[in-house]
């Protein structure tokens, strides 16, 4: 299984999308164990969203997908409704 995520950082109102197949890892990464990178920038970072398929391609479809102008509305939108 992959998961295509939504992260949302409050403090800068800022969002991240990405693909992982241990989401757990790689949200503890994101918010603790990385050094470098576009997202230490932004900590703290809260899950905003996820969506799960069966294979990397869907997944890597999907993301890009969100990655887009629309799909970065559809995010917006998400966070907005939440917060």
């Amino acid at each position: 299984m992959f998961t295509v995520y939504i992260l949302y950082s409050v403090k800068f109102n800022q969002i991240y999308i990405g693909f992982t197949s241990d989401l757990s890892n790689r949200f503890l990464s994101h918010n603790e164990l990385a050094t470098k990178g576009h997202t230490i920038k932004y900590r703290p970072w809260v899950i905003a969203h996820t969506e799960e398929f069966q294979t990397k391609k869907e997944a890597i479809i999907r993301e890009n997908q969100l990655k887009s102008a629309n799909g970065r509305k559809f995010a917006r939108e998400i966070i907005r409704q939440k917060w």
